[in-house]
């Protein structure tokens, strides 16, 4: 709690401290102050919970030369004791799933978290730069992830290249520091940290603690083809686990109207993480993703509808630990990460708009989506035993003019169950029929 208490002070002297001390061009202080307030209605009389967390980072970066920086970020959660989450619900013995992503969920008695999440060296020359250390990358499986308080983050190497027409990178990763947790794993025991659900068998899967993998390569291109005609590719290899290509093209067909495709296609690489198969992260022999998307930009606004197809032949498994799913069907609080013959259409509206003259703006994202799985007791299509849901976000982001520093959010999260769902509290305790609301504060210096 005093590293709690002197960041609050510290509060105004960093924000001064951040324009005298950038003057100099050799360092630069910035960091976060994050106080979140979280809470879950589940259905009926299972259980609900609510929790209080406040910290956020601190980092400093320096020119040691003209094209070579080197940065730390200091990450923290602290829990300000709201409820005790170790208590399970009587009815399914598990407690709560999205809560304990605040703090170190792999010890929730750990009232205090502190991770040193970036410690890093850059160098850049011309469009390249090369990154050598603990960091932040953002891919579309691999990302920060950043709806808790600690971000997922990676060690490794890490490559760009950026022109105007062409971009790439490369990089090789050997640890990952998944969100929800204190400390840095390597490759296969980063892997299970989060909750397994079931194998193809039906049984509780047994790959957490038990996944042979030394290293991550990543790999990107992006080329703009034409004014109106862009592509992305991503290739994903996960050391004797899985290999995944990403392919995400996008034309503009006019001033208002985008069309977007995607195709994700993964297939096992060596053992699929354990030679013995109740210990095996991917069981199969490979997934495929195809998705499409339409957007339209208008005076009131962006709307988009997407719709992704999860084919039969495998269930689409990439880490949890390791970040959000970057497909068109992607909502928070929920995946298609675990189910095969899955379907999902999902529309967005985005508005911005400025209230009270000026001195206060809201950014709105109004999301609503249907979501079709296979059933909750097939362990080979739904890994997680997750009904067919309707998914419902309003997410609003908050510009005080007068405080310019201040970034408040709020979202507002409603599952819904459909169709015919067993009575089983298990279906649906922290995942259908229930209600979920997340406050935050941001303070950025």
């Amino acid at each position: 709690m005093r590293f709690v208490y002197l960041f609050i002070i510290c509060l105004p002297i960093f924000s001064i401290a951040q324009d005298s001390v950038a003057v100099k061009k050799k360092g630069t202080l910035s960091g976060q102050w994050r106080t979140y307030y979280m809470m879950t209605s589940n259905k009926g009389e299972l259980k609900d919970f609510n929790a209080l967390a406040t910290g956020g980072k601190l980092k400093y970066q320096y020119n040691l030369l003209e094209n070579l920086e080197i940065g730390a970020a200091l990450y923290n959660s602290t829990n300000l004791g709201l409820q005790d989450l170790t208590i399970l619900d009587p009815a399914t013995g598990r407690i709560s799933r999205y809560e304990e992503g605040l703090f170190d969920r792999l010890d929730l008695n750990n009232d205090a978290v502190f991770l040193l999440g970036e410690l890093y060296g850059k160098y850049t020359w011309n469009h390249h730069s090369f990154a050598l250390g603990r960091m932040k990358i953002n891919t579309p499986l691999i990302n920060p992830e950043d709806g808790r308080m600690i971000p997922t983050l990676v060690q490794g190497f890490w490559y760009r290249f950026n022109a105007e027409k062409a971009k790439f990178q490369l990089g090789v990763l050997n640890e990952i520091a998944p969100r929800s947790t204190g400390e840095f794993f390597d490759i296969g025991e980063s892997i299970g940290t989060y909750p397994v659900g079931r194998n193809i068998y039906g049984n509780t899967s047994g790959y957490g603690g038990n996944t042979e993998s030394d290293y991550v390569l990543m790999a990107n291109a992006e080329f703009k083809l034409s004014k109106e005609f862009s592509v992305k590719v991503w290739n994903q290899y996960v050391d004797n686990v899985f290999n995944a290509v990403y392919i995400k093209p996008k034309l503009k067909v006019s001033k208002a109207i985008s069309l977007e495709g995607e195709w994700l296609h993964q297939n096992k690489v060596g053992d699929g993480g354990n030679s013995i198969d109740s210990l095996r992260y991917y069981n199969q022999n490979s997934s495929d993703i195809v998705g499409l998307k339409i957007g339209y930009k208008s005076k009131v606004g962006l709307l988009s509808l997407g719709y992704d197809r999860i084919l039969p032949n495998g269930q689409f498994l990439s880490p949890r630990e390791w970040g959000r799913e970057d497909l068109f069907s992607f909502q928070k609080r929920e995946r298609s990460e675990g189910s095969a013959d899955n379907h999902a259409l999902v529309f967005n509206y985005i508005n911005s708009s400025n209230i009270i003259d000026e001195e206060l703006k809201l950014k709105t994202i109004l999301s609503i989506g249907k979501h079709w799985k296979g059933s909750v007791t097939d362990a080979i299509l739904n890994k997680y035993a997750l009904p067919d849901y309707t998914h419902i976000n309003l997410d609003v982001f908050f510009t005080i003019k007068k405080l310019k520093h201040l970034q408040p959010e709020l979202l507002l999260t409603s599952k819904i169950g459909n169709g015919d769902i067993p009575d089983n509290p298990n279906f649906y305790f922290n995942k259908v029929d229930m209600f979920h609301l997340d406050i935050i504060f941001n303070y950025n210096f």
